[in-house]
């Protein structure tokens, strides 16, 4: 399908150093059913669920990594955001200067931000930034369309759109170059999956339509792509997976990441491996399936484990998209060397380099660097995971 760019115009020496001002909202709930192991929280249920399990929010703290990075154009910028922990929280614990828009309420819900959404159009914001996941991105669609750019800070669990930022430090980088230099606009696909059918281990993804999003190709993520199961392709996952089977060390713990890739690896250990959850195996037999951080965290206390994922297609996450049970705490635990990267061939034609986006900048930063990523039965190809 044709995508519009559309180019800005050479800002002049008044609108470099003109006010700007940007819609801000964050959907407080976003992200909370990752580590639990609940692949989203739409639906009242499904977040209490969550709580119950001992989900912790972290949109909250991705919306102020955004705003602590816009910090050196604070003076510059004039914030327009959503009441409460829909925003203002974060603005005010940030220092921003900002307008209010829409009542307080215990619990929020998708039409509070469709009509904050809609004011900061009206109000003539240059930009609307929201932190959130795909269901957040949907809804933001419902409210402005292509009538004002469009901007996500990943915050969920699924997060197939094409408008998000790699990262809330990305994001806000984007935002800058786009408010004060040249950065073009792009017609970016809204997707979002069936989450009942998700959590039964079925992926029903839906493109809704696009919004305008500033376009920088290396910090935006791009929309998921699916693996296209040909024979080929399925050849090539079983001699992966026979690889990763031969190696399998006595009573090591192998906590096994979603995708078609890695459940291949459960087929042909005769064990149903979850395709979008996360699973342990230990002397080749399946111990916890669809874990969450809990339980990992459980199953590997004073064991050797090791770490074996899968990037996503077209993104190149192999940390924090869809695998959040695969937690910080989970992954300094197991350490960067117990970790395995398989990928089909033709999956890694299509990236360019890795990605990893596991709340925690500092893990993040000892996570960047080469790595190997087992490619078919013993061939392998190094990888720069930024």
């Amino acid at each position: 399908m044709y995508t519009k760019v559309e180019k800005r115009h050479s800002p002049n020496r008044e609108n470099e150093v003109s006010r700007k001002t940007i819609g801000f909202i964050v959907n407080p709930i976003a992200g909370m059913g990752g580590t639990v192991g609940l692949k989203g929280t739409d639906g009242g249920a499904t977040l209490k669920r969550a709580i119950l399990l001992g989900a912790k929010p972290i949109a909250p703290t991705n919306a102020e990594s955004f705003l602590s990075e816009l910090e050196p154009v604070k003076g510059r910028i004039q914030l327009i955001v959503a009441v409460g922990a829909m925003g203002e929280d974060e603005a005010q614990n940030r220092g921003f200067a900002f307008t209010v828009f829409g009542k307080k309420r215990i619990e929020t819900t998708a039409e509070d931000t469709m009509e904050i959404a809609k004011r900061i159009r009206d109000a003539g914001s240059d930009l609307l930034v929201f932190c959130g996941g795909d269901g957040t991105a949907r809804d933001i669609l419902d409210a402005v369309d292509l009538n004002l750019p469009v901007l996500g800070v990943p915050a969920g669990v699924k997060m197939h759109s094409a408008v998000f930022a790699v990262g809330p430090k990305a994001a806000a980088r984007i935002a800058m170059e786009f408010l004060w230099e040249e950065l073009p606009l792009k017609e970016t696909e809204i997707m979002d999956v069936d989450e009942e059918a998700f959590r039964e281990g079925r992926v029903s993804a839906k493109l809704y339509g696009y919004v305008l999003t500033p376009y920088e190709p290396n910090l935006i993520q791009g929309a998921k792509m699916d693996s296209l199961m040909t024979e080929s392709e399925m050849h090539n996952q079983a001699a992966i997976a026979i690889q990763v089977i031969e190696d399998m060390k006595p009573e090591v713990v192998y906590i096994i990441g979603p995708g078609t890739t890695t459940r291949t690896i459960g087929d042909l250990l005769d064990a149903e491996k979850t395709l979008l959850g996360v699973d342990l195996f230990c002397n080749k037999r399946l111990v916890a399936k669809d874990a969450n951080e809990r339980q990992i965290l459980e199953g590997i206390r004073g064991r050797i484990a090791l770490i074996v994922v899968t990037p996503i297609g077209g993104q190149g996450f192999i940390f924090g998209r869809g695998n959040q049970q695969i937690s910080p705490k989970v992954i300094r635990q197991v350490g960067r060397d117990n970790i395995l990267v398989v990928a089909s061939e033709c999956k890694l034609r299509n990236l360019k380099k890795l990605r990893v986006d596991t709340g925690d900048p500092s893990l993040d930063n000892d996570l960047r660097g080469h790595i190997k990523v087992v490619v078919n039965y013993r061939k392998e190809q190094i990888m720069l995971i930024e």
